[in-house]
């Protein structure tokens, strides 16, 4: 796992949903318009397993 240090204001913990061909992290609707960075923290969890 790689090692990255971001200067921010705010952190919060989601998770990634998927949305049609891709996936989307919900943020607090004050954040809209701000400049914002989403880091991978854990491997995807494979949807197609079982």
């Amino acid at each position: 796992m790689d090692r990255h240090e971001i200067e921010g204001h705010e952190v919060i913990d989601g998770t990634a949903k998927a949305t049609g061909n891709g996936a989307h992290v919900l943020v607090p609707k004050r954040w809209r318009g701000a400049d914002v960075k989403i880091v991978r923290t854990s491997d995807p969890e494979d949807e197609n397993d079982g």
